[in-house]
C-alpha cells in the first residue's frame, strides 16, 4: 500500500483568440518576424496608455461561465512587478486580488469510469510577456510580438492525485476552450500552456507538503510523465531522510526526469498595486446575460444529446465531439440525409472513412468532402442502389476529385443488381458450382451462407444486393 499521495494543482494560462493584443491594437498573428507587431504600448514606452479589448472581457467571462465561475460585478487590474528582458514595462498588467470571477469546477472523468469535479479557485485577465530566443549561438534576442496578447489565467485547487488526472483535466478544459471558440488549444506554439505545483503527503494526512513547480511542459503526455516522476522523486527524497526544498523544476523528456531551475525557497514579492491607467473592469448584469444566452453547446452536453437524439453509442459520440468542426459536420450530414434514424450509420461510415482524412490545426479542420456528398452517398446505399462495399470505393472517388457520388455511380455502372430474377440465377450457378458446401448447409451448418453469399457477389462482381441474395439462397436450400 503506498505511503504517500501526490496533491497536484494546475495553473493554465491560455491565449484569447482576438485578432488584437489586450492593450492595444497590435496583431496578434502567430508566426510573423521578430519585433514586428509591436506599438508605444506594449513596448512600454513611457506616456503610451493602455486600452482594454472588449473582445478579450468577452471571451474571458464566456470562459468563466463555462467553468461554472461566480462572477464579479466589479473587478481591478494590477501591475504584477518583475524585472526580466522579456517584460518591456518591468510589470506585468494582470488581476491579483479583485479578479473578475472565482470558485468553478471542472469535472474529470477517472479510470474506473467515474468523474470527479476538481476544483477552480479562479479565472483571470492578463497580459502575456514577451519571449527570449537563443538561437543565434552565444547571442539571444527578445521577440515582443507576443507582448501584450491576452490570456486568461485558470488556477485550480490542488485536487488532482496523479498525473493521469491532470493530463485528462488538460484535456476537457482544451476541449471545453476551443468548443467556446477562444483558444486553439494549441500546445506547440504556446496558447495553451500549463505549470503544475506538486507535493505529496502521507496517505491520511490534510496538511499539504511542500510543493514544486514544473514548467515549460508542452504536451499532455510529457505533463503526466514530469508529474509522476517528481512524485516518485519527492518521495525518494523522504524516504532517505531527506527534505523536499520549494523550487522550479523543469522536464526533461530525453533522460525522462525533472531538472532544478531556480530555487523558490521564499515566495517572490511582486509588489502588487492597482493599475492606475485602467478603470474597473464592471460586468452588468443584462450584458452577461446576453453573454450567457450566445454560449455554445459544450462538447459533454453535446456528447449526452448525441446518445440520446441520435442513439449513438457512448463511444461514437466521444469520437464525433473531438472537434467542433466535425461534430458540426456529423450533424450537418445527418439533417442533409433527411432521416435522423439513420445517424448510427452515418456514424459509423465518418468513423471508419471521412475521419481517416481529416487533419485539425486550431479551431480549423480539413475536411476531404462535403456533408453533401456523404448524405447523398449514404442515400444511395439506404435506396440499396450500392452496396455498402461499394460505397466505400465511391467515397475513394469522391474524395480524390471531388466528383458528386450519384455521379460517380453512374459513370462507373456501379448500380446494384436487384432484380430478383437476376440475382436468381447467378445463385443457382454457385449452388451447382459448390454442392458440398450447399449440402452442408442443408444438413445444419448455417455459417456457411455467409461462404455461398461471398461467392455470388463474386459472381456478380459485387452489385447483387445482399439482403436480396442472401434471402435467395436460404429459398434455394431450404430442405
Amino acid at each position: 500500500m503506498a505511503r504517500y499521495e501526490p496533491v497536484i494543482g494546475l495553473e493554465v494560462h491560455a491565449q484569447l483568440l482576438t485578432r488584437s493584443k489586450a492593450f492595444c491594437s497590435c496583431s496578434t498573428a502567430f508566426g510573423a518576424p521578430p519585433n514586428s507587431q509591436v506599438c508605444p504600448v506594449c513596448l512600454g514606452l513611457p506616456g503610451a496608455l493602455p486600452v482594454l479589448n472588449g473582445e478579450a472581457v468577452t471571451m474571458a467571462v464566456r470562459t468563466a461561465l463555462a467553468l461554472g465561475c461566480t462572477l464579479r460585478p466589479k473587478s481591478r487590474f494590477a501591475r504584477k512587478n518583475y524585472f526580466y528582458p522579456d517584460l518591456p514595462k518591468g510589470y506585468q498588467i494582470s488581476q491579483f486580488d479583485e479578479p473578475f470571477s472565482e470558485k468553478g469546477a471542472l469535472d474529470v472523468d477517472l479510470p474506473d469510469g467515474a468523474s470527479r469535479p476538481i476544483r477552480i479557485t479562479r479565472v483571470h485577465m492578463e497580459e502575456d510577456a514577451g519571449k527570449n530566443l537563443h538561437e543565434r549561438g552565444d547571442d539571444s534576442i527578445v521577440d515582443l510580438n507576443r507582448s501584450g496578447v491576452p490570456l486568461v489565467e485558470i488556477v485550480g485547487e490542488p485536487d488532482l492525485r496523479s498525473g493521469f488526472e491532470a493530463a485528462e483535466y488538460l484535456r476537457v478544459l482544451r476541449e471545453i476552450l476551443v468548443f467556446l471558440g477562444v483558444n486553439d488549444g494549441n500546445l506547440e506554439e504556446g496558447s495553451f500552456r500549463c505549470d503544475a505545483n506538486v507535493s505529496i503527503r502521507p496517505v491520511g494526512q490534510t496538511t499539504l507538503g511542500t510543493r514544486v513547480e514544473l514548467k515549460n511542459i508542452n504536451s499532455f503526455r510529457f505533463v503526466q510523465k514530469a508529474i509522476d516522476h517528481e512524485a516518485a522523486r519527492q518521495e525518494a527524497v523522504l524516504e532517505s531522510g531527506g527534505r523536499i526544498v520549494q523550487e522550479t523544476r523543469g522536464w526533461d523528456e530525453k533522460k525522462g526526469e525533472t531538472f532544478s531551475m531556480r530555487s523558490k525557497e521564499e515566495a517572490q514579492d511582486y509588489r502588487y498595486f492597482p493599475e492606475p491607467d485602467l478603470p474597473p473592469l464592471v460586468l452588468e448584469d443584462a450584458w452577461i446575460a446576453e453573454v450567457r444566452a450566445g454560449m455554445p453547446e459544450l462538447p459533454r452536453e453535446k456528447r449526452a444529446r448525441f446518445v440520446k437524439e441520435y442513439e449513438l453509442s457512448p463511444y461514437a459520440a466521444e469520437v464525433l465531439t473531438q472537434h467542433p468542426r466535425i461534430a458540426a459536420f456529423f450533424e450537418e450530414t445527418v439533417m442533409l440525409n433527411g432521416q435522423a434514424g439513420r445517424a448510427v450509420a452515418v456514424a459509423n461510415f465518418i468513423q471508419s472513412e471521412v475521419l481517416r482524412d481529416v487533419t485539425t490545426h486550431g479551431l480549423e479542420a480539413e475536411l476531404p468532402v462535403s456533408p453533401r456528398q456523404v448524405a447523398e452517398l449514404m442515400k444511395l446505399v439506404h435506396a440499396g442502389t450500392i452496396s455498402g462495399k461499394q460505397a466505400k470505393d465511391v467515397y475513394a472517388r469522391v474524395a480524390k476529385d471531388g466528383t458528386m457520388p450519384a455521379a460517380v455511380v453512374a459513370e462507373l455502372g456501379l448500380a446494384q443488381v436487384s432484380d430478383a430474377g437476376a440475382i436468381e440465377e447467378a445463385c443457382r450457378r454457385v449452388i451447382l458450382a459448390n454442392p458440398k458446401q450447399a449440402e452442408s448447409f442443408k444438413a445444419g451448418k448455417t455459417a456457411l451462407l455467409g461462404y455461398l453469399v461471398g461467392q455470388v457477389m463474386k459472381e456478380t462482381k459485387g452489385s447483387a444486393n445482399p439482403a436480396l441474395v442472401n434471402d435467395t439462397l436460404k429459398r434455394l436450400l431450404a430442405p
